[in-house]
């Protein structure tokens, strides 16, 4: 800023010298003298005589006033003759420009940053901590902000109370405070020999209410047992929430295992309503016992912070990873395509491990057939085992694992609606995690992708173990002239496949032998109740390869013949004609011999008749009216309308019969003759092929499909399944065209 010149105060220059008067000549005093009479003529006398009129007085020089010298002056170089200069508004020093100087302004910015972060810090939410019914003296710090109740007023101060076993004076001016009040204070003094504390109000513009619990170390879940009778702390994530008509019961699962929790606030009422599924939560309460199993009675429930909500779930994510990694275990066969499909196989089991350690409902579904029974049950009973284990309710096993048949060998939309709305109601209303689905001898086709496009937009994940043709290839992993690995169009919607046709198998390896394979490695300890089943879903599927004389001899050594286990197949398809869309729990355990050994054998010899006798009625009917033709290229081809030579609503189902007047025709004809049979109805049709014409002529029910789709565009068709085995549909007004096509198909076929 601008000031007068310090230097010269103002004048412009400076005294550097001094001279002699050249007025004077240095005497100080001017050359005429002053006569003073002279002056005084005309004055009383009286006045004259009071004065020196006689004589004459020196005049002062008026130059230099009479000092005889005069000053030499030069321009003053602070302020270059100006009168003045620019000084600092703050330190007063003397500098080129502007009002500060840069020391100053740099001294400014500093305590402005300072007075920023502190007017910051001073409106920051404070954090005042809420006292839980555990915690006492020890628990409290000084300086914190607690929120309490008024619980006396005094001359000298107002007692507050923190919990029932925490309570102060709060001093100072209280005249504006009454009972019942609430007040955040300050601790300013803990008195501990004396029991005391003394509080301050605070005045707080705004703030975090933080629940304080009881300093107590962690426990592990897995450590309950070892703590009856005694309050623990758990850190955990909220797996379930199930309102009673009592207390609020939290599922609750760490690291080492899931338990219990209890809440009780009123009969019926939600505890803690601000905690939900998947929330990371710290719980103290009593380990007590409930039903034969432990169970902890809540005192306080809260949700941790963030930073430790992520150390939470690292820790319990990383140790479910390792708890869910399966155990290795050698096959139950020797097999090239079970060793390239282990990764696979191996990357199924830990899934369906980790979904059961997870808490989450696993939701099987298999094909309704004798190949799909085997593989549910097989499942089942390698994952219930598991689920009652690791989960403390008593019916665990009826939340967390349903087992549904499909009618279709694929995932159709009924199915997939079904699941999806039991799954969302049980999330809104029971406060269960979305499932994992499994999908067992289908899911692995073209038709499945609608399906499970709506089930990925929910985030669910999806296994599919499977041995239907997936479609082409559209990437393969060869090493050595043998296929690894492959992907097709379903994989997009699947978080893991199972299939022989993405290592180079077939159809032959059936859905319940690598089903049975992935219950033997997520729970070794079934080996011996299920090594016979593949047998069965071998025999139910027709299916004929080296694996399937071994899975043979694995029953033999449960001393099951193969007669016998064919009967077994054919039974559990009759049974499960009745059963339609039950999972047929404790009748499927009987038929298949993993459960009431007792009654096994009788339920298999009075299904057995009933089945026969019902095959022989359908048969008589059936097989006047096939018409059987020799095409040009010697294929044997037997046409039969199901709907019109077939009983209805019974079993056999039209796929059925078409599959036993196929065996009638081959014992006729002989297995190695080309043979296919075509059982009809007004919109659909069902393939049946001896192993001759796949071998000889190439004949495969998913490129018949497949062509008709082009040729015939407008009549709708969908369909597919094995190689010799299958079904086709279409829009009835034109079934009689596509039909032609079909055996025009057929016919073009050359060995």
């Amino acid at each position: 800023m601008k000031t007068k010149c310090r230097k010269c105060k103002g004048i412009g220059s400076i005294v550097v010298d001094y001279k002699e008067c050249d007025a004077c000549g240095g005497t100080g005093f001017e050359d005429d003298l002053f006569n003073v009479g002279t002056h005084f003529k005309g004055v009383n006398s009286k006045a004259k005589a009071k004065f020196d009129l006689g004589g004459e007085e020196d005049i002062p020089c008026e130059v230099c006033n009479g000092k005889g010298q005069v000053e030499v002056y030069e321009e003053c170089p602070d302020c270059h003759g100006t009168g003045q200069i620019n000084v600092c508004r703050d330190c007063g020093k003397l500098f080129d420009e502007n009002d500060i100087c840069p020391e100053c302004r740099e001294k400014r910015k500093v305590e402005k940053m300072k007075y920023e972060e502190y007017e910051a810090k001073r409106k920051q939410p404070k954090d005042v901590y809420v006292l839980d019914s555990l915690c006492n003296m020890k628990d409290m710090d000084k300086n914190k902000l607690y929120l309490g109740k008024v619980t006396r007023v005094e001359k000298y101060g107002s007692f507050v109370t923190l919990n029932n076993d925490v309570w102060g004076l709060m001093r100072g001016d209280v005249s504006d405070y009454k009972v019942g009040d609430e007040v955040i204070v300050v601790v300013t003094a803990i008195k501990s020999r004396e029991g005391k504390i003394d509080f301050e109000p605070a005045h707080v513009e705004s703030y975090n209410i933080k629940k304080l619990t009881k300093s107590t170390p962690r426990t592990l879940i897995s450590q309950l047992d070892e703590k009856k009778s005694k309050f623990v702390r758990i850190d955990g994530e909220v797996q379930q929430i199930q309102q009673t008509s009592g207390p609020t019961i939290f599922i609750i699962s760490d690291e080492s295992g899931t338990t219990e929790i209890a809440a009780f606030d009123k009969a019926g009422e939600r505890s803690y309503p601000e905690i939900e599924v998947a929330d990371a939560v710290q719980v103290i309460g009593e380990v007590n016992e409930h039903s034969g199993k432990t169970q902890i009675e809540s005192s306080s429930m809260i949700k941790l912070d963030e930073e430790n909500t992520k150390q939470l779930h690292k820790l319990i994510d990383d140790a479910l990873n390792e708890r869910a990694k399966p155990q290795e275990v050698d096959f139950l066969v020797k097999s090239d395509i079970l060793n390239r499909l282990k990764p696979k196989m191996y990357e199924a089991a830990q899934k369906i491990r980790r979904a059961i350690l997870d808490g989450r409902t696993i939701l099987l579904r298999h094909h309704n057939d004798a190949d799909g029974i085997c593989s549910g049950v097989a499942m089942e009973k390698a994952i219930v085992p598991l689920i009652q284990k690791v989960n403390p309710s008593n019916d665990a096993e009826y939340y967390y694992f349903k087992r549904s048949p499909s009618k279709a060998p694929f995932y159709e939309l009924e199915d997939v609606v079904k699941d999806l709305s039991f799954a969302l109601e049980d999330q809104e209303r029971h406060g269960q995690k979305l499932p994992l689905i499994v999908l067992l001898d289908n899911g692995s086709t073209e038709e499945d992708i609608v399906a499970l496009m709506q089930a990925k937009i929910y985030d669910i994940e999806v296994v599919v173990i499977d041995h239907h043709f997936p479609g082409e290839l559209l990437t393969k992993d060869v090493r050595n002239g043998e296929i690894y690995g492959a992907r097709v169009s379903v994989d997009e919607y699947v978080d893991t496949h199972v299939n022989p046709y993405l290592v180079g198998g077939d159809s032959q390896l059936t859905a319940g032998c690598l089903a049975a394979e992935v219950a033997h490695i997520i729970n070794p300890e079934v080996e011996e109740l299920i090594k016979h089943l593949p047998a069965i879903a071998a025999l139910g599927d027709r299916a004929e390869c080296g694996e399937v004389c071994q899975y043979l001899e694995l029953a033999a050594q449960k001393g099951f013949t193969k007669e016998h286990l064919s009967k077994v197949a054919e039974c559990v398809d009759f049974e499960a004609y009745f059963l339609r869309f039950m999972n047929g729990r404790g009748i499927m355990d009987t038929i298949l011999a993993v459960d009431n050994f007792d009654k096994h054998r009788k339920m298999i010899d009075a299904l057995y008749k009933e089945y026969q006798k019902r095959i022989d009625t359908q048969l008589r009917a059936a097989l006047p009216n096939i018409k059987q033709t020799q095409l040009d290229n010697g294929i044997y081809i037997n046409l039969l309308d199901v709907e019109k030579f077939a009983h209805k609503f019974t079993f056999p189902a039209p796929g059925k019969t078409c599959g036993f007047v196929h065996d009638h025709v081959i014992k006729q004809l002989g297995e190695d003759k080309p043979i296919v049979t075509l059982g009809h109805g007004p919109d659909f049709g069902v393939f049946r092929a001896t192993d001759a014409v796949n071998e000889q002529y190439g004949f495969n029910v998913n490129e018949i499909v497949s062509k008709m789709i082009e040729r015939v565009p407008q009549a709708g068709v969908d369909g597919g399944g094995h190689e010799c085995a299958g079904s086709i549909k279409y829009i009835e007004g034109l079934g009689e065209e596509v039909l032609f096509k079909v055996v025009g198909e057929i016919q073009s076929l050359k060995k």
